[in-house]
This record gives C-alpha cells, structure tokens and sequence, in this order.
C-alpha cells in the first residue's frame, strides 16, 4: 500500500547530520534485515552501532559515549529498523571498557569531571536498556570490564569462543558498580558475581554460555580452512577429581600447550558469528513488533530496577574516588608497561596506609609501577 503522503514528526534529539558529525570512532550503519532463511526483508533494516577504536581494544572515550547515546536513541525510534546489533571493530575486543588513557590524563584527580563523566556513562547504559528495539551484542572479541557492562545490558550476546569475560575495577582502582554488580547478581547467581568483581578473574565464552550471559556461541578460528573449536578451552563435560565441572574453562600443560600451537597456525574469521547475528535478528523480526517490545521491557526489569535504585549513588561514589585509589590505578595502568607492570604493589599500599599514609600526590607517584624496587 501507499502511504507516502503521510509525514512523520522526527522524535530524535538531534539532527542525523551532527550525530554524524559526533566522532568518526562510533559508527552507525542500517543494513537490510534478513529472514531465518537468509532472504532480504525488503524495506526493514537492522541498526548496527559499531565502537571503531581497535588500536585501543575499542575502550570508549568521552566523545564515543555521547555518539552511543545518540546512536541508541536514533535506532530506537526508526520505524523501518527490527534490531540493534551493538558490536566493535576487529576481532580483538568488544569493549575493554572506558578509555584508560584518557582516565589517567584527564580525569584522574579531578573528581567532579569524572562526576560529570559518569553522568554521560549512566546515560550509555540507560539508552541501551530503555532502547524500543531488542538490541543484540555482538562479541567480536573480549568483553572486559565497562565493555562487560554495557554488554550486559543488552538483551541478547552471541560471542566468537574465542572471547573472554570479566571485570578489572578492585585491580585498577575502581569498582564494577557501572552496571556488573547490579546485572551479575541478577544474571548468574551471588557467588559467582562476587567471583567475577571482587577477584576480576575472566572466564571462557563457553563458561560465560554455560552461567547463562550468552545467548550463544559460535567458532571464530579457522585452521586449514575449516572452523574448529577454541583449542585453548576444554570444551568436554569432564569432572576433576574434586567433582568440579572443567567444561569452559582453560587447558592446562602439555594440552594448552597445543592448544597454543594450533590457535598460531590458524586465523580469526567471523562469518560465523555475523551468520549467528543474522540469524537471531531474523528471528526477532518473525514476531508482532508492539508484542517483541513489551516482552523485552518486561524481562529487562529486573536489570532495570537494579541499576535505576544504584546507579546515582554510584557515579557519586566513582567521582570521590579519583582523588584517591582510581587516580593511582588507572595512571599506574596508563604508565605501567609489560617489564614493570600495570598494576601497584598490593601488598606494599595496604601496608603503608595501615600506616597512616596521606593520599598525597607524593604518595600516589611514589606507588608507579617500577618506581620502587
């Protein structure tokens, strides 16, 4: 039928040519939509809002935030788009986060910028969660920390295996209260959230699938022209001797050893995963649009909920808290580097503030990686 006379009001914030105009290191694309089968949905489209800042394992900056903003709430209310695909550039990472660099030059210090910031950060995981469309996360590559959060919020992942999980926030001088420790409770059950972001230790896609944040997961090495499991991964259910379940989680000895081998003779190819994408978009669109969306509304609330009840409480918290540990942590990690470190003496800053140590710039640079021995 034709209803081209008909002219709608825009409900965008901005103009499309200034959210264009925003960073060229978020980019934001509308790709035809496809049915299971693999045929084009003509006139229905598919948003795609794609960190490009691979040089720094896509960690976003200021800027990149307000273009994700803008992205989420332009895909939101375009008529012809079914899905938002939300995904990164290369096959590295998703997301590692925010900007490290940035952290340490700018923000580190200044409590009431870095305030000002996390209003913006708030903002990022409101839009996703209040997005009118399902929104998919595409996991190119390792989701860490920040990258970790926004994913989560997301409705769907569907990951390469070749991807890792986790939280950097007590290891670098900040805390996992930008949406982890209001989704993993939620998600994956107390213990092992408290797991996840008090011990920042990462975990496999396939233990990731396992706990119940991914939707699926699908090959990303090829060796010999053919896609073969993440070798790196026990990926049999096996129990040790202690009646743990290996299944996920990582070789060890000779067999990572191996493992190592044929992950260097092979190379990252993710058609598989983009296949998968498509393939639970067309899905999503094989449903009544108005029904899809209250559906997600509903089953996001109890993410919703924890995150409205914390998040302002939060920002407060994460602004005091670059005059004393984020400032050390997020410079020791800008200025660390692989023969020193990326992290402070643990063991030696307890020690000193049990002391009685003052949280003095004289203090701070005295804990750089390297500088004491």
């Amino acid at each position: 039928m034709n209803y081209q006379s008909f002219q709608f009001v825009s409900h965008d914030l901005v103009p499309e040519k200034i959210r264009e105009a925003m960073t060229d290191q978020v980019i934001f694309e509308k790709r035809p939509a496809k049915l299971p089968d693999g045929t084009m949905a003509e006139g229905l489209y598919n948003a795609w809002i794609i960190l490009n800042n691979p040089a720094q394992y896509n960690s976003y900056t200021t800027d990149m935030v307000k273009s994700v903003i803008l992205a989420f709430r332009a895909a939101s209310n375009m008529r012809d788009v079914n899905a938002v695909v939300f995904t990164a550039a290369g096959d590295k990472a998703f997301c590692t986060g925010g900007n490290t660099k940035e952290y340490a030059e700018y923000y580190a210090g200044r409590p009431h910028e870095y305030r000002q910031y996390m209003r913006l950060f708030n903002d990022m995981v409101s839009a996703i969660l209040g997005c009118d469309k399902p929104v998919v996360c595409r996991v190119n590559g390792m989701r860490i920390g920040g990258g970790q959060e926004i994913g989560m919020a997301c409705d769907f992942s569907v990951a390469q295996d070749l991807a890792r999980f986790g939280q950097a926030g007590p290891k670098h001088g900040s805390a996992a209260i930008g949406g982890s420790t209001d989704f993993l409770p939620v998600m994956i059950g107390c213990e092992l959230a408290m797991n996840s972001g008090v011990l920042c230790e990462s975990f496999t896609a396939q233990k990731a699938h396992r706990v119940g944040i991914l939707t699926d997961i699908v090959p990303g090495l090829k060796v010999d022209g053919k896609y073969v499991a993440n070798p790196l991964v026990e990926t049999r259910y096996v129990t040790d001797d202690w009646g743990r379940l290996l299944h996920g989680e990582m070789k060890e000895g000779e067999a990572l050893t191996e493992g190592k081998a044929l992950l260097k003779r092979g190379e990252i190819d993710l058609g598989a995963l983009d296949a998968k994408v498509d393939e639970l978009c067309g899905k999503l669109l094989l449903t009544f649009p108005d029904c899809t969306t209250k559906s997600v509304e509903e089953l996001r609330k109890p993410k919703l909920n924890a995150w409205n009840m914390n998040k302002e409480n939060s920002r407060a918290w994460l602004g005091g808290n670059m005059m004393t540990e984020a400032n050390m942590g997020f410079r020791a990690f800008n200025e660390g580097n692989r023969e020193v470190g990326r992290e402070v003496d643990f063991a030696l800053l307890r020690k000193e503030l049990a002391e009685g140590a003052r949280w003095t710039q004289e203090f701070i640079d005295s804990m750089m990686p390297g500088v004491r021995k």
